[in-house]
C-alpha cells in the first residue's frame, strides 16, 4: 500500500463533450476550490486533444474524473487513464460500464435481491420498425400506468419523462430519443425520491445520510441545476428504520457493481418503506445544488477534508 504525497498533485477532469459538460464543469470547479482550500496542488483540464501529454509531462500523483455523460461515466476515459499508467479516483473502466447501462445495472442488483421498479428496454431502431403504436400500447398493457420514459444511459435527468396518461406516452419517447437511440421504460414508483451517497475512506463503503428530493414539477434537469424549483431535506424525513433500510441497499449497490471511493444510488421509498432502486452514478454532481456534498455536509463532513480524505485514498489503493 503507498502512502499519500504530503501535498498531493491532482488532475481535476472537468468538460468533455456529453449534454453534460456545463454541469461537469461546475462540479470540477466546486471540488478544486475544496482541495485547494485542504492543501492539495490542483489542476482542472477538459477532456480534449491536450490532455494525453499534459498528463504524460506533469504525471500527477492521482486523477480524479468529474465527467458526467458519455466518455465520463461510461468507463472510455478511465480505459484511457489505465493506459497511461496514471492513478484514478473512483470506479475503474470496466465496472463503470456496467454501472453507466441502466438495465444492466437493473438486473445485476435485481440478481442480488434488490427491488427495482419492472422495466423494458426499447431501441429506436426496433420502436420504429414494429410500428410505435402497437408497442406502446403492449407497454402500457404490461407495466400499467404511470410509467418513467429515460435513456438507457446518460445522466441529470436528460430526456427523462414521468407519463400518467397514453396520449402522454408518444411525446415521451420522442423526447428520451432526443438523448440516446435505446430507451427504458420502467413502471413509476409512487413514494419519496432520494439519493444516498456512498464513501470509502477506511477500506470499507458507508452510507452518507439519504438525501430528500421535493419538485414543485417533475425532478428534471432544470429542477436540479437553477436553484428554486426544488426543496432538499438532508438528512431525509425517513424514520430511522426505512433510513437504514436506504443505506443497505445503496451499499449494497455500491458493493454489487464492483464500485470504488464514492458513489451515490437513487431510490424512491414507497410507503411501505420498500427502498427500489433506480440508478447509481459513480461519478455524483458535485456543484452547489448537487446531492453528494449535501449529503457528506448532512452527516457532518466538511468538504474540503473529505475530498482530500477521497484523495488519500485513492493513492493509498493497490
Amino acid at each position: 500500500m503507498l502512502s499519500a504525497p504530503a501535498t498531493p498533485r491532482v488532475v481535476v477532469l472537468a468538460g468533455g463533450l456529453s449534454h453534460e459538460r456545463d454541469v461537469s464543469l461546475r462540479s470540477g470547479r466546486r471540488v478544486a476550490e475544496a482541495l485547494r482550500s485542504a492543501g492539495v496542488e490542483v489542476w482542472v483540464h477538459d477532456v480534449d486533444a491536450d490532455l494525453v501529454p499534459a498528463l504524460t509531462e506533469s504525471r500527477p500523483d492521482l486523477v480524479w474524473p468529474l465527467l458526467h455523460g458519455a466518455g465520463g461515466e461510461d468507463g472510455s476515459v478511465r480505459d484511457v487513464l489505465e493506459l497511461l499508467d496514471v492513478r484514478c479516483l473512483g470506479t475503474g473502466p470496466r465496472a463503470s460500464r456496467v454501472a453507466w447501462s441502466k438495465p444492466i445495472a437493473k438486473t445485476t442488483v435485481t440478481r442480488a435481491g434488490l427491488a427495482t421498479p419492472q422495466f423494458v428496454t426499447l431501441p429506436q431502431s426496433l420502436f420504429r420498425e414494429l410500428g410505435a403504436g402497437r408497442v406502446m400500447d403492449a407497454v402500457v398493457t404490461k407495466l400499467g400506468l404511470p410509467l418513467v420514459v429515460k435513456p438507457s444511459r446518460g445522466g441529470s435527468a436528460l430526456g427523462v419523462t414521468l407519463v400518467r396518461t397514453v396520449e402522454d406516452l408518444p411525446r415521451a419517447m420522442v423526447n428520451c430519443f432526443a438523448y440516446g437511440d435505446t430507451a427504458l421504460i420502467e413502471r413509476a414508483v409512487e413514494g419519496t425520491e432520494v439519493a444516498v451517497g456512498v464513501v470509502e475512506l477506511d477500506g470499507e463503503p458507508v452510507a452518507l445520510p439519504a438525501v430528500e428530493v421535493v419538485t414543485d414539477g417533475p425532478y428534471d434537469y432544470d429542477a436540479r441545476y437553477n436553484p428554486g424549483r426544488t426543496e432538499y431535506f438532508a438528512p431525509a424525513r425517513l424514520s430511522e428504520e426505512h433510513a437504514r433500510r436506504a443505506a443497505e441497499v445503496a451499499v449494497a449497490a455500491h458493493q454489487v457493481l464492483g464500485l470504488k471511493h464514492l458513489s451515490r444510488t437513487d431510490l424512491i421509498i414507497d410507503g411501505d418503506g420498500q427502498p427500489w432502486f433506480l440508478e447509481v452514478n459513480v461519478a455524483p454532481g458535485m456543484t452547489e445544488t448537487s446531492l453528494f456534498p449535501q449529503a457528506a455536509e448532512a452527516g457532518g463532513h466538511h468538504l474540503p477534508t473529505l475530498y482530500r480524505r477521497l484523495v488519500e485514498t485513492g493513492l493509498r489503493a493497490p
